[in-house]
């Protein structure tokens, strides 16, 4: 996947790391912390996941904390959830989430509601964590964006990381929420290194939930993005930038709940407002963005209506030529900036 953008040597006490290794170091730290907290999912533990996030958790830990599951999501789930209501903090992984289909009654109906309908007399803190969104190759069944599903449930909490520092921070905090927490990861993302700061590399760090990051500051137009565009943001910000326009690059981290306020306080900032998101264009999370603009006091600061930059309005098609087309690519971003700032 190439090195993360903006990359160069590190400094004192910074390293390059993965995100495959930051959940990895993110799971063994709180595994390690709190014996309530257990991992199951499908090729977990004996196989060290299907994509080597769960590496030696098994051998480390044992059966009982790290279970490979059949492939049934509806059932592995609903244990989960069963065990979170019980006490346990139980980190769920789904393959990809495309098939947390298969378990959305669980997910939903079970994890999100009960703390609402049992009047905070149940909680059940769960980690619902994965692949999202499009990968290579793997057509339609493989490639959907969750982002905007999960988003819309009241009772979740929806994290979406782009860097090594967002995921194990993210995944620590969402480990010790007592809420239910969706993790969309992106597979495209887990080899990538990114430089991480001693700080985030200790035990003790932790990214707070619903707290965006402005990733590069700008003064001409904003660009709000989370998960994998956040790269394709920054990439077309340096392009931008040697055209003399100057893009503030805010990645979401969160997608519920939104943090609003810093997208608002970067518009009132830049007058212009750019959306860019892997996910289908009808009531995406650059709609909801857009809409929360529209009604709060920072659309008196737009100079020019709001773009989004989306995924195609199709499923993902198979051939690499038409996925390149359906997925948000740098120049897309760069055309959708001009055409808001009319240049």
């Amino acid at each position: 996947a190439g090195r993360a953008p903006g990359l160069h040597c590190p400094a004192d006490g910074v390293s390059q790391v993965t995100v495959r290794d930051a959940l990895n170091q993110a799971l063994d730290e709180e595994l390690e912390r709190d014996e309530r907290v257990f991992l199951l999912g499908e090729e977990v533990a004996q196989y060290d996941g299907a994509y080597k996030i769960s590496r030696g958790l098994w051998k480390k830990y044992g059966d009982k904390r790290v279970i490979d599951t059949p492939i049934s999501e509806m059932g592995f789930t609903g244990i989960a959830v069963g065990a979170a209501m019980a006490g346990l903090r139980p980190v769920c992984e789904f393959m990809t989430f495309n098939f947390s289909m298969q378990a959305i009654d669980q997910v939903i109906n079970s994890a999100a509601k009960t703390c609402y309908m049992s009047a905070g007399s149940i909680a059940v803190p769960i980690v619902f964590r994965g692949p999202n969104g499009a990968s290579a190759g793997v057509a339609a069944q493989h490639s959907q964006c969750f982002a905007a599903w999960y988003g819309h449930c009241p009772g979740l909490k929806v994290v979406s990381p782009w860097s090594s520092e967002d995921a194990k921070g993210l995944l620590k905090a969402s480990i010790r929420d007592d809420n239910p927490v969706v993790m969309l990861e992106n597979e495209l993302l887990y080899g990538v290194p990114f430089e991480m700061s001693e700080q985030a590399q200790s035990k003790d760090f932790v990214v707070p939930i619903g707290k965006a990051k402005i990733e590069r500051q700008g003064t001409h137009v904003t660009l709000v993005s989370h998960s994998r565009p956040v790269g394709h943001c920054l990439e077309a910000a340096a392009v931008l930038a040697k055209e003399g326009v100057e893009c503030e690059v805010i990645n979401l981290r969160t997608i519920r709940p939104m943090d609003v306020e810093t997208v608002e306080a970067s518009v009132v900032k830049t007058n212009h407002l750019v959306t860019v998101e892997g996910g289908w264009p009808q009531f995406g999370v650059g709609a909801e963005i857009c809409a929360r603009i529209m009604e709060g006091s920072a659309f008196n600061y737009l100079d020019a209506p709001a773009v989004r930059v989306t995924g195609a309005d199709v499923p993902m098609p198979y051939a690499k030529i038409l996925e390149d087309n359906c997925i948000p690519q740098v120049k897309d971003i760069i055309f959708a900036v001009k055409k808001t700032l009319n240049i």
